[in-house]
């Protein structure tokens, strides 16, 4: 057997070249969704796991546009008991928030940091939460693009 990956059946890791990358633009409602459900929609889009030719080190991924994030509904006690935490790096600097104040002080970040959290590490997960358009109401500014609905 012939392993130097030359043989007939030696796989050849597949490379999309970016002229070739074809890229839509989807809405997602979220209003009255559950956010996670919301969240797996829109990173499976911009890694683009629907597409024939998804590779997990490329962006092949669409552009999503997720609108009404601050009606976006939690299930079970989460919107009293789920805690977001952040630390300003002082000593005793951790500050906690619950999410009903969360969703009052910046509506779009429960959506963000859910979308984030599933989005791989690393620079290839920075560079797709661009292609991520969270909006706390029902007007975004990508008219021009005319995305496409996506039901959940």
């Amino acid at each position: 057997m012939d392993y130097s990956g030359e043989g007939k059946n030696s796989m050849k890791t597949i490379f999309v070249k970016p002229e070739n990358i074809t890229r839509k633009w989807y809405i997602i409602d979220a209003a009255g969704k559950n956010l996670g459900r919301v969240a797996v929609k829109a990173v499976d889009l911009v890694r683009g796991k629907h597409k024939p030719e998804f590779s997990p080190h490329q962006e092949l991924g669409d552009y999503v546009i997720i609108i009404n994030a601050e009606k976006v509904n939690v299930t079970g006690r989460k919107r009293t008991d789920k805690i977001y935490y952040r630390h300003s790096q002082y000593p005793g600097g951790l500050r906690m928030e619950s999410f009903q104040h969360v969703i009052k002080r910046k509506p779009t970040f429960p959506m963000e940091h859910a979308v984030r959290g599933m989005l791989p590490k690393g620079r290839l997960g920075r560079k797709l939460f661009k292609n991520i358009k969270v909006y706390a109401g029902g007007e975004h500014p990508h008219q021009a693009q005319k995305p496409e609905p996506i039901e959940i």
